[in-house]
């Protein structure tokens, strides 16, 4: 990887800034990149922009939104090697999984083309089922708010920064993203496709601010509308901070698969136990619906148990620009060191290491615990790491409420063949998603996904977050022969 450093992008132009940040790789400590950050003054720049494009950019013609989301789509599928390439070396992301995100962003920008057609129709209502609206018409069209602030995570360096970008610019909302400072280089490149559109000067910029220089970004009225994924601490504190914005919230989770009695064929457990290894894994652990919880009835666990165990240490754990590497590093050294601390603590305590519980520097061999206490770190908070909890349920009911005893309600995966066991699941859980059939690690880019309590407020998924980047605008036509 070249150390030249790369530029940012302020109101759709290239950016130098005075200081620079070194980005390197999780799984070798090799430089993979240098990008510039802007000043004060250049952040000042591109929100001025962006608050003084958005009346212009609201009323572009749905078919010029249309036609730059498809464009940076195609684009995307033309480059998508050099895409899975830069996001395995800054976030530590094994090649076939980033291979996989590039794909999906591809859809994001491809539905949000889609729905830049199609969004903003005017409905109308007829108000003379009362007297006093006799003659009266009105019509509703959605606008936006104004300017986006999109923070997006380090652990889909890119389609979730196409979660921010592309519901924004569909919508006709100009968007400020700020990447991650552990992975800005991914976020950047996308930068490259969308200064290739022809979207107006100011409908978008990808600025790597410095965590610590937030605050007045995050203040600033000219930004009505912040999109936030990442920490809990960090996100509600975000929203604590300014009460008066639409913010939305994408946080963690502590998601629970669980195996009702039903499930109880030698292939049904042999597909559960490797669909729960694999997305207990898949991201090092480092995705918000990853499995951290597997709550098993009584009557099937005993099989299941060395299932699992035995499809968690097929899983290879290795440089993740192997092709065969299906578990990489975590996000750095610290992040791996707070894992081996969680696991210790539960193990000191108690719980069973069926295997993994070996950290070798920012790698953590993914773990399986069962008679996990239950006030233990690695059973309340998110892991965010490839730990695996197994826990023996007595009955469907035991099961949904062990799965609620959180403090998180994101998404849940129940494997069941019962169709009425899946709506009662849907009713119980409290959260954001049901998964019927797998593991609660699903997300169709299309589909509204979000969660309650503390995992956050608002959905993404494109359709659903232009609705959170817009409101209701009504007009009224008075004097009508209807």
């Amino acid at each position: 990887m070249t150390t030249a450093t790369t530029p940012f992008w302020l109101a759709g132009h290239e950016a130098h800034g005075e200081d620079t940040l070194e980005v390197t790789s999780p799984w070798d400590g090799r430089t993979v990149g240098t990008v510039g950050l802007p000043t004060a003054a250049q952040t000042e720049e591109a929100v001025a922009a962006a608050a003084a494009v958005a009346g212009e950019f609201a009323a572009t013609p749905a078919h010029v939104r249309a036609a730059a989301l498809d464009l940076v789509g195609r684009r995307l599928a033309e480059r998508a090697e050099e895409f899975a390439g830069l996001i395995t070396a800054e976030s530590g992301k094994p090649l076939k999984w980033a291979r996989v995100e590039v794909a999906r962003c591809q859809s994001v920008f491809r539905w949000a083309a889609d729905e830049a057609r199609r969004f903003n129709g005017a409905t109308g209502q007829r108000l003379d089922a009362d007297p006093s609206g006799a003659g009266r018409l009105a019509i509703t069209r959605r606008v936006p708010y104004g300017p986006v602030l999109g923070i997006a995570p380090f652990n889909f360096p890119l389609n979730l920064c196409a979660h921010k970008v592309a519901p924004a610019l569909a919508a006709g909302a100009p968007i400020i993203l700020k990447p991650a400072p552990a992975t800005p280089l991914t976020a950047l490149l996308l930068g490259e496709l969308l200064a290739g559109t022809d979207l107006p000067a100011g409908a978008w910029s990808v600025l790597p601010v410095p965590n610590e220089a937030m605050p007045p970004l995050v203040q600033d009225p000219r930004l009505p509308i912040i999109s936030f994924t990442g920490s809990v601490p960090v996100g509600w504190a975000i929203r604590d901070s300014v009460p008066r914005k639409r913010v939305t919230l994408e946080l963690g989770g502590n998601g629970a698969a669980i195996v009702l009695a039903d499930y109880s064929s030698d292939a049904d457990l042999d597909w559960a136990a490797q669909r729960i290894a694999t997305f207990s894994n898949y991201q090092g652990g480092q995705s918000c619906i990853a499995v951290q919880r597997v709550l098993a009835d009584e009557t099937v666990y005993d099989r299941l148990v060395p299932r699992v165990v035995a499809a968690v240490e097929a899983l290879r754990l290795g440089d993740p620009a192997d092709e065969a590497t299906d578990v990489g590093p975590l996000i750095s050294e610290d992040a791996a060191r707070r894992v081996e601390g969680w696991v210790k603590e539960a193990s000191e305590a108690g719980a069973k290491v069926l295997t993994g519980g070996v950290r070798e520097g920012a790698s953590y061999r993914p773990t399986v615990l069962e008679e996990v206490p239950g006030d233990a770190k690695v059973a309340t908070e998110e892991v965010f790491g490839p730990v695996l909890l197994l826990s023996r349920v007595a009955g469907e009911e035991a099961a949904y409420a062990a799965a609620n005893d959180s403090q998180f309600g994101l998404q849940a995966g129940v494997f069941t063949h019962d169709v009425q066991a899946a709506f009662r699941a849907h009713r119980a859980l409290e959260v954001g998603g049901v998964i019927i059939g797998d593991v609660p690690s699903y997300r169709g880019d299309q589909m509204p996904y979000g969660g309650v309590k503390a995992s956050g407020v608002g959905r993404e998924g494109v359709a659903f977050a232009m609705e959170d980047y817009t409101y209701e605008r009504v007009m009224v036509l008075t004097g009508l022969d209807l």
